[in-house]
């Protein structure tokens, strides 16, 4: 069995030919607005400084230190600058009464803070003693114009939103969202809504994968469920493969006489791997049918979040162009202590004030673990934890 550095390896490798496809031809122009978790595809040069001009980190007063010096510290109120007008230069020998945001004049080099200042028959005292550039950003202080501020392949978050408007940017070029084809497997799914009769249980799974996929900016093209049979599984397939870019499957991966995935995918594409060492989700397969990439998990709910989170997401956002497709980990003391076993352990666990602690249920049946927590602690194979250990976190949202 591969172990799950191995398989992410090889997965985020296979996505490299994609990425050289959408470079091509799957550039699309979004407004800023509405480009929340899309990909650059290209970089994003600042045409203007900000801030533009040196303005003001306070409500104050603006003057020239050495002239301050000069009249003793006190000094005629020659003009008023809020925010948004564009001040006169500064007279000689005076101060601006300044706010915050407001744009610094010529000749002045300094701003002195409302509170240590007394203004009286149209002069300022400045009590204390400032230098230079104190109170005030200086112009280009976050942006200088001619700078990439953003390269190609970065996933935009609301930060960069901000960054983008920030320099006057109204619309972005990025790649089109991936369309991934989800489907699930077995006898015994119905869907939210209906009944349930014997035998028979919720389909979880659809709306877990939706809602991971969504979260990705990608698009969901949803296949529902097949029964397990063999023709059946075959024709979802090809159906997924003629409509996405990528195919995702809940279920039908192990070797049970009712497992027909591997068979089918083997059929009309191939297997590049099946089997990984990991728990929960030791069943997932990984290959192609009809060139479309396909990943096939497992059909317990919580193996589906799992696998899904460390295998499949690095794997579709590299795909869709993200430089920053890899798991970052952080450490945190262990609040519990559970033996090791012979697969590598991602366990749903929520950080404390103390450190991290897991919820007592870790069956790949229980959703509600994954509901539970906000992180997963990496467990590897064969090493035990004690409380007080220092281990490998991993937040669902990075």
């Amino acid at each position: 069995m591969l172990t799950v550095a191995e398989a992410v390896e090889q997965l985020i490798q296979s996505a490299q030919p994609i990425v050289e496809e959408r470079h091509r031809s799957a550039v699309q122009r979004v407004p800023l607005l509405q480009s929340l978790g899309r990909v650059l595809s290209s970089d994003i040069t600042a045409a203007v400084d900000v801030p533009p001009a040196a303005n003001s980190a306070m409500d104050g007063y603006a003057f020239c230190v050495a002239e301050a010096e000069a009249n003793n510290w006190l000094l005629p109120v020659s003009q008023r600058i809020p925010a948004g007008s564009a001040p006169s230069s500064l007279a000689a020998g005076t101060a601006a009464r300044i706010f915050t945001g407001g744009e610094i004049p010529r000749g002045a080099d300094t701003v002195a803070m409302q509170e240590v200042c007394t203004e009286q028959s149209g002069a300022v005292r400045i009590e204390g003693r400032f230098s230079a550039g104190d109170n005030l950003r200086p112009q280009g202080q976050d942006i200088q114009a001619g700078r990439v501020i953003l390269s190609a392949g970065h996933r935009l978050r609301p930060q960069e939103m901000g960054l983008l408007a920030s320099v006057g940017i109204d619309s972005v070029a990025v790649y089109k969202p991936l369309k991934v084809g989800i489907f699930s497997t077995g006898n015994e799914l119905v869907d939210p809504g209906t009944p349930l009769q014997p035998g028979q249980i919720y389909n979880s799974n659809r709306a877990t994968l939706t809602g991971l996929i969504q979260s990705l900016g990608m698009e969901v093209v949803d296949l529902g469920s097949v029964p397990d049979r063999p023709e059946a599984t075959e024709h979802i397939l090809k159906k997924a493969a003629a409509q996405a870019d990528i195919v995702l499957s809940a279920g039908g991966v192990s070797v049970g006489e009712e497992d027909h995935i591997k068979g089918a995918v083997e059929k009309i594409g191939r297997i590049e791997f099946w089997k990984l060492a990991i728990k929960p989700g030791k069943p997932l397969a990984f290959g192609s049918l009809l060139g479309k990439p396909f990943i096939g998990l497992p059909g317990n709910p919580a193996s589906v979040f799992v696998t899904f989170m460390i295998l499949a997401r690095p794997f579709l956002l590299a795909c869709q162009g993200s430089r920053h497709s890899s798991q970052l980990f952080v450490k945190a003391q262990a609040k519990f202590s559970k033996p090791g076993e012979t697969r590598e352990l991602y366990l749903r666990g929520r950080l404390t004030a103390e450190g991290v602690e897991i919820h007592p249920n870790q069956s790949s049946g229980v959703l509600s673990s994954a509901c539970w927590g906000e992180v997963f602690v990496r467990q590897v194979s064969g090493v035990s934890i004690q409380q007080g250990d220092w281990v490998d976190v991993l937040p669902y949202q990075p």
